[in-house]
């Protein structure tokens, strides 16, 4: 044990992030996804009623690959305007419809008090090879924005890709590709997750030397299920870092100590992306509200007497 206070006296010295009390709770989103089956409906309308007290500025709810869930995606949208205080975005996508078609869409949310859309290309869909726009469709989301702006004043989100979309020719192209969007009309982008801060902080630093002024809002996604994270990530073209596969190792049976882990690692990974500017941060919630909850009451977030008065 000699010079084991020598050492820990010696070592280098490191700040401690701020404590949270110090920074003003951050400006949250959240995304649903639409519900297959009564059952998870009902999962949904429990999230939904979970988070809303905290006030988020908007809520999305995710569209299908190809456009599957659209019926689906309305009805929960316009649900959300009808019974909630919440600010519904729908996401719309371009993908194997006409540009009549996904306008028609669009009305529909407008008629349905929607101004937010979440504006996207979209997936192929299920056992196609790649992404082929339709022959009278939007070719591109930036053409989907143009469209959006043709129909009414929408408040226009879309996706960035801190690491690259996976059908990028290069990273430099990829937010070239944004630039277009926000020039076509987008209000802000919202990013795919990522779990490594520097990743994201570069990624900005290459947007604004591009002249991207608007908002890149981080998307966050708490893990819980480290294995399905790491298939859905290699898909994607997110990156899983080795610390963190560290962290979930021997937890396959323990879903209780993974949930603890998710929660600490994407308050962490906000408290940091706070000390060094950003204010507003969008969760992906998987319809699993409790994590998402924890997370925000740790960085701050207090439900909102009387939400849905």
């Amino acid at each position: 044990m000699t010079g084991t206070l020598a050492r820990w006296l010696t070592g280098p010295r490191v700040a401690g992030l701020p404590a949270p009390a110090e920074m003003p709770a951050p400006r949250l989103s959240f995304e649903f996804f639409p519900p297959k089956t009564e059952k998870l409906e009902e999962q949904l309308w429990h999230c939904i009623r979970r988070l809303e007290p905290l006030g988020p500025r908007f809520v999305s709810v995710t569209y299908g690959a190809g456009g599957t869930t659209q019926e689906r995606t309305h009805a929960t949208v316009a649900r959300i305007v009808s019974e909630t205080s919440l600010t519904p975005a729908a996401h719309l996508t371009c993908v194997g419809a006409t540009r009549d078609e996904v306008d028609a869409v669009a009305r529909r949310y407008w008629e349905a008090g929607v101004r937010h859309i979440v504006a996207l290309r979209g997936d192929p869909p299920a056992g196609a090879s790649g992404y082929t726009p339709h022959p009278g469709g939007y070719a591109q989301a930036e053409d989907l924005v143009r469209g959006l702006r043709r129909i009414g004043d929408f408040d226009i989100s879309v996706g960035a890709y801190p690491e690259g979309h996976p059908a990028a020719v290069s990273a430099e192209a990829d937010v070239d590709f944004l630039k277009r969007k926000i020039d076509a009309g987008a209000n802000r982008a919202i990013t795919q997750y990522f779990f490594d801060t520097d990743v994201y902080l570069r990624f900005l630093d290459r947007c604004l030397a591009k002249g991207i002024t608007v908002p890149i809002v981080p998307g966050i996604l708490p893990v819980s299920n480290f294995s399905q994270v790491v298939k859905f990530s290699a898909m994607c073209g997110a990156s899983v870092p080795a610390w963190m596969g560290k962290l979930f190792e021997g937890l396959e049976e323990d879903a209780e100590t993974r949930r603890m882990v998710a929660a600490v690692v994407a308050a962490e990974q906000v408290r940091l992306l706070q000390a060094n500017g950003v204010d507003e941060f969008h969760f992906y919630t998987l319809n699993r509200p409790d994590l998402t909850y924890a997370i925000a009451h740790i960085l701050g977030a207090r439900a909102k007497v009387d939400a849905t008065g």
